[in-house]
Protein backbone atom coordinates (compact mmCIF):
# COMPACT_ATOMS: atom_id res chain seq x y z
CA UNK A 1 0.00 0.00 0.00
CA UNK A 2 1.37 3.18 -0.70
CA UNK A 3 2.35 5.66 2.02
CA UNK A 4 -0.15 9.29 1.92
CA UNK A 5 2.67 12.04 1.16
CA UNK A 6 3.73 13.82 3.91
CA UNK A 7 2.20 17.77 4.26
CA UNK A 8 4.06 20.56 3.58
CA UNK A 9 4.21 23.57 5.79
CA UNK A 10 1.91 26.44 4.83
CA UNK A 11 1.35 29.84 5.98
CA UNK A 12 -2.14 31.76 5.69
CA UNK A 13 -2.92 35.13 6.90
CA UNK A 14 -6.90 35.83 8.40
CA UNK A 15 -8.63 39.08 8.67
CA UNK A 16 -11.84 40.52 9.12
CA UNK A 17 -13.37 43.97 9.65
CA UNK A 18 -17.06 43.49 9.19
CA UNK A 19 -19.95 41.94 11.51
CA UNK A 20 -18.31 39.47 14.09
CA UNK A 21 -14.73 39.92 13.23
CA UNK A 22 -13.72 37.61 15.91
CA UNK A 23 -16.13 34.75 14.95
CA UNK A 24 -15.69 34.71 11.13
CA UNK A 25 -11.69 34.38 11.82
CA UNK A 26 -12.45 31.39 14.51
CA UNK A 27 -15.13 29.89 12.09
CA UNK A 28 -12.60 30.18 9.66
CA UNK A 29 -10.01 28.14 11.58
CA UNK A 30 -12.23 25.59 11.96
CA UNK A 31 -12.85 25.09 8.52
CA UNK A 32 -9.88 25.07 7.79
CA UNK A 33 -9.30 22.37 10.08
CA UNK A 34 -11.75 20.08 8.20
CA UNK A 35 -10.48 20.44 4.50
CA UNK A 36 -9.36 16.74 3.42
CA UNK A 37 -5.32 16.87 3.54
CA UNK A 38 -5.25 19.39 5.75
CA UNK A 39 -4.19 19.89 9.14
CA UNK A 40 -4.20 23.13 11.40
CA UNK A 41 -0.99 23.09 13.75
CA UNK A 42 -1.06 26.26 15.11
CA UNK A 43 -2.77 29.82 15.04
CA UNK A 44 -1.31 33.07 16.10
CA UNK A 45 -3.39 35.46 18.23
CA UNK A 46 -5.91 37.45 16.87
CA UNK A 47 -4.68 41.49 16.49
CA UNK A 48 -6.52 44.89 15.75
CA UNK A 49 -4.83 46.27 12.62
CA UNK A 50 -5.77 49.91 10.80
CA UNK A 51 -7.04 48.98 7.20
CA UNK A 52 -3.99 49.40 4.61
CA UNK A 53 -4.90 50.60 1.49
CA UNK A 54 -8.33 50.39 0.10
CA UNK A 55 -11.58 53.26 0.83
CA UNK A 56 -11.26 55.48 3.53
CA UNK A 57 -13.35 55.14 6.49
CA UNK A 58 -13.51 51.38 6.59
CA UNK A 59 -13.10 49.66 10.43
CA UNK A 60 -10.14 48.21 11.86
CA UNK A 61 -8.85 44.50 10.82
CA UNK A 62 -8.81 41.37 13.72
CA UNK A 63 -5.59 39.95 11.91
CA UNK A 64 -3.93 36.70 12.52
CA UNK A 65 -1.65 33.81 10.93
CA UNK A 66 -2.15 30.23 11.13
CA UNK A 67 0.36 27.17 10.30
CA UNK A 68 -0.93 24.03 8.23
CA UNK A 69 0.56 21.05 7.30
CA UNK A 70 -0.93 20.34 3.86
CA UNK A 71 -1.27 17.83 1.42
CA UNK A 72 -3.17 19.57 -1.26
CA UNK A 73 -1.16 21.37 -3.90
CA UNK A 74 -0.72 25.03 -3.35
CA UNK A 75 -4.08 26.00 -6.39
CA UNK A 76 -6.52 23.03 -4.46
CA UNK A 77 -5.48 24.90 -1.03
CA UNK A 78 -6.17 28.39 -2.33
CA UNK A 79 -9.89 27.63 -4.00
CA UNK A 80 -10.07 26.20 -0.82
CA UNK A 81 -9.20 29.51 0.89
CA UNK A 82 -11.86 31.30 -1.37
CA UNK A 83 -14.53 28.50 -0.65
CA UNK A 84 -14.49 29.42 2.79
CA UNK A 85 -14.72 33.20 2.43
CA UNK A 86 -17.94 32.74 0.31
CA UNK A 87 -19.08 30.89 2.87
CA UNK A 88 -18.72 33.29 4.56
CA UNK A 89 -20.08 36.36 3.10
CA UNK A 90 -17.12 37.16 1.29
CA UNK A 91 -17.72 38.34 -2.69
CA UNK A 92 -14.52 39.12 -4.49
CA UNK A 93 -16.24 40.12 -7.82
CA UNK A 94 -18.64 42.53 -5.82
CA UNK A 95 -15.96 44.22 -3.24
CA UNK A 96 -13.68 47.51 -3.59
CA UNK A 97 -10.15 46.41 -3.71
CA UNK A 98 -8.51 46.30 -0.14
CA UNK A 99 -12.00 46.87 1.29
CA UNK A 100 -13.94 46.02 3.90
CA UNK A 101 -14.88 42.43 3.90
CA UNK A 102 -15.83 39.67 6.46
CA UNK A 103 -12.64 37.42 5.79
CA UNK A 104 -9.83 37.35 3.99
CA UNK A 105 -7.58 34.39 3.54
CA UNK A 106 -4.33 34.86 1.63
CA UNK A 107 -2.00 31.64 1.43
CA UNK A 108 1.56 33.58 2.33
CA UNK A 109 3.78 30.49 2.30
CA UNK A 110 3.52 26.84 1.26
CA UNK A 111 6.83 25.25 1.64
CA UNK A 112 9.74 26.67 0.00
CA UNK A 113 7.82 26.88 -3.22
CA UNK A 114 7.73 29.73 -5.14
CA UNK A 115 4.71 30.33 -8.17
CA UNK A 116 3.41 32.66 -10.30
CA UNK A 117 0.44 32.68 -12.08
CA UNK A 118 -2.35 34.77 -13.07
CA UNK A 119 -4.21 33.12 -9.47
CA UNK A 120 -1.53 32.74 -7.59
CA UNK A 121 1.72 34.23 -6.50
CA UNK A 122 3.95 32.47 -3.97
CA UNK A 123 5.51 33.55 -1.68
CA UNK A 124 2.62 36.31 -1.47
CA UNK A 125 4.12 39.20 -3.08
CA UNK A 126 3.23 41.74 -0.54
CA UNK A 127 4.14 39.54 2.59
CA UNK A 128 7.38 41.05 3.74
CA UNK A 129 5.58 44.81 3.22
CA UNK A 130 2.94 44.15 5.74
CA UNK A 131 3.44 44.38 9.62
CA UNK A 132 0.26 43.41 10.28
CA UNK A 133 0.78 39.83 8.76
CA UNK A 134 4.74 39.80 10.18
CA UNK A 135 3.64 39.94 13.06
CA UNK A 136 1.67 37.29 13.90
CA UNK A 137 3.79 35.61 11.61
CA UNK A 138 7.11 36.31 14.14
CA UNK A 139 4.88 34.30 16.99
CA UNK A 140 4.34 31.37 15.13
CA UNK A 141 8.05 31.24 13.03
CA UNK A 142 10.30 34.50 14.38
CA UNK A 143 13.23 32.95 12.55
CA UNK A 144 11.76 31.77 9.61
CA UNK A 145 13.90 33.02 6.74
CA UNK A 146 11.95 35.20 4.41
CA UNK A 147 12.72 34.41 0.68
CA UNK A 148 12.74 37.99 -0.51
CA UNK A 149 14.89 39.63 1.90
CA UNK A 150 17.01 36.63 3.68
CA UNK A 151 16.06 37.65 6.61
CA UNK A 152 14.20 36.30 9.30
CA UNK A 153 10.58 37.18 10.80
CA UNK A 154 11.81 38.61 13.51
CA UNK A 155 14.24 41.34 11.92
CA UNK A 156 11.60 41.93 8.86
CA UNK A 157 9.20 43.05 11.94
CA UNK A 158 11.65 44.83 13.75
CA UNK A 159 13.08 46.93 10.75
CA UNK A 160 9.58 47.50 9.76
CA UNK A 161 8.60 48.98 13.07
CA UNK A 162 11.36 51.21 12.80
CA UNK A 163 10.11 52.33 9.33
CA UNK A 164 8.50 55.87 9.21
CA UNK A 165 4.91 56.38 9.93
CA UNK A 166 3.09 56.08 6.62
CA UNK A 167 4.95 52.73 5.62
CA UNK A 168 2.93 49.93 4.56
CA UNK A 169 2.07 48.08 8.05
Amino acid sequence: MKEPRAGETAFVALGSNLGDRRAHLERAVVALGDVTGTRVVRVSRWIETAPVGGPPGQPAFLNGVLELSSRLEPSTLLERLQEIEAHHGRGRDREPRHGPRTLDLDLLLFGERRLESARLTLPHPRLEERLFVLGPLAELAPELVLPCSGLTVRARVAELARAPAGAAR
